[in-house]
C-alpha cells in the first residue's frame, strides 16, 4: 500500500476544496501543479474552461485509450467532522469526485514514467453534476485531435465494500433530466380568493398529476421516475401566492421513454394553464444521456479484473443514477464501472465518507488493464 498513500493524501487535499461546475478554479490549478511535477517528455496538456486534457504519447501508437475523471463538488454543507473536511462553506465532494481525480492521477503518474505503446488520453472533466461538461468537451479541438478509440471511467459506490468492482454490459445508468416548472397567476388577500389565481393550489394539483405519468403513460415493464424535490411559492401566510416553482428530476431506462415523459409533462402543464388561468414555463435544465456499456469491452474488462486483480467482481443491475459520461460512450466505445467504497451514508449525503482503500483497489487494476489494452502482447 505504500505506493498508494500519496494518492490518499492527494484525495484529502482535493476533498478540502470542492467547487461547483465550471468554477473548479482551485481544483484545476491543483491538478495542473501536480501534472507539472511529472516527466514531460511524452506529455501534452491542454485546458478547456476548468477542465484538463493530458495526452501521453505512445512509444509506437496504433490507437488511443481514454480515461475520464470528473472534478466538481456539490452545493451541500459537509457534516462528516473529518479533519480534512471541506474548507468551502456549503460545498462538498459528496459524490466522490475527489477519489475519482486522485485515482486518475495515480494512473497518470505511472504511465508518465512508463509510457505504453499506444497513446493515452486523461480527461479531467468539470461540471458533471451540472450543467454538464461531457457533451461540450466532446466538441473541443483537443478532443478532435486526440479522440480516443476506447474510453472508460469509474464511479464510487458506497453500497459496495472497498475491494469490490460492480459492472454490467449494456445499460448501467439511466437517462436523466432536471425539471423546473414556473407558474404565474394572480396574488391577493387571503380573504378574497375569488379575485386571485392561486399558484400554491395550482402547484399542488400539478404535483399529483405528474405522478400519474409513470403509472398510466409508461409501459409497466419499462421504468421511469418523476421526482419533485422542491416546491416554493408565496410570500406570507395571509397572501394568496402569485408564483410557484416546482423543481425535480426525470429518470428513464430508455431514451424513447424520456421523450414520452416530457411530452406528457408539457400536456399536463398546458392543462394547468387552462384550468387555473395562469402562465407556465418549463425548463429541463441539465439532461444526461444513458450510460450504455459496450458489450465486448465490458465483458473483457470483467474477465480481466477477475483474473488479474484482487477485486471481487460483481455483475450488477442497472441503476436510475444519472451520469453525463453517457455522452462519451454514446460516441466512443467504452464503459463505466462502480468502484466499491463502503460508506454508511450514500452519494450526495452530507456525511458520505468513502473508504479510501478503494483507491488502493482502483489504481493497480486500471494500470494493469490499460497496460493490457495499450501494449502489444
Amino acid at each position: 500500500m505504500e505506493q498508494i498513500n500519496p494518492f490518499i493524501e492527494i484525495r484529502r487535499e482535493l476533498h478540502q476544496i470542492p467547487e461547483l461546475g465550471f468554477k473548479e478554479f482551485k481544483t484545476q490549478q491543483f491538478l495542473l501543479d501536480y501534472i507539472k511535477t511529472l516527466p514531460q517528455d511524452n506529455l501534452e496538456t491542454e485546458t478547456w474552461k476548468t477542465g484538463i486534457f493530458v495526452r501521453i504519447k505512445g512509444t509506437s501508437p496504433r490507437k488511443t485509450i481514454g480515461y475520464r475523471a470528473d472534478m466538481d463538488g456539490l452545493p451541500i454543507k459537509e457534516e462528516t467532522g473529518l479533519p480534512y473536511a471541506s474548507r468551502h462553506e456549503g460545498r462538498m465532494h459528496a459524490c466522490g469526485h475527489d477519489l475519482h481525480m486522485s485515482i486518475a492521477l495515480g494512473v497518470l503518474t505511472h504511465f508518465a514514467h512508463h509510457p505504453a505503446e499506444d497513446n493515452l488520453l486523461f480527461i479531467f472533466q468539470p461540471a458533471e453534476e451540472g450543467p454538464g461538461g461531457a457533451e461540450p468537451m466532446l466538441k473541443t479541438e483537443a478532443m478532435r485531435k486526440w479522440r480516443p478509440d476506447q474510453i472508460l471511467g469509474l464511479h464510487i459506490a458506497p453500497e459496495y465494500p472497498a475491494g469490490t468492482i460492480a459492472v454490467k454490459a449494456g445499460l448501467l445508468f439511466a437517462n436523466t433530466s432536471e425539471l423546473f416548472i414556473d407558474l404565474k397567476g394572480k396574488g391577493g388577500h387571503a380573504a378574497y380568493p375569488h379575485e386571485t389565481k392561486d399558484m400554491v393550489v395550482g402547484a399542488c394539483s400539478l404535483v399529483g398529476q405528474l405522478q400519474t405519468i409513470v403509472s398510466r403513460n409508461i409501459n409497466p415493464l419499462d421504468s421511469a421516475v418523476i421526482t419533485i424535490g422542491k416546491i416554493t411559492g408565496g410570500t406570507v401566510q395571509n397572501v394568496i401566492a402569485e408564483n410557484a416553482r416546482l423543481e425535480g428530476t426525470i429518470r428513464t431506462l430508455n431514451a424513447d421513454s424520456m421523450l414520452k415523459v416530457k411530452s406528457r409533462i408539457e400536456a399536463l402543464v398546458k392543462g394547468i394553464e387552462i384550468g387555473f388561468e395562469c402562465e407556465a414555463s418549463i425548463d429541463y435544465g441539465s439532461m444526461y444521456y444513458q450510460v450504455y456499456n459496450e458489450e465486448k469491452l465490458t465483458r473483457e474488462f470483467m474477465e480481466f479484473a477477475e483474473k488479474h486483480s484482487s477485486a471481487k467482481v460483481i455483475e450488477c443491475t442497472e441503476a436510475m443514477t444519472g451520469e453525463d459520461f453517457g455522452y462519451m460512450v454514446k460516441e466512443i466505445p467504452g464503459f463505466m464501472f462502480w468502484l466499491g467504497a463502503g460508506s454508511a451514508y450514500g452519494l450526495h449525503h452530507s456525511m458520505l465518507n468513502p473508504d479510501e482503500e478503494a483507491i488502493g483497489t482502483a489504481i493497480p487494476l486500471l494500470i494493469s488493464y490499460i497496460s493490457f489494452k495499450a501494449n502489444r502482447m
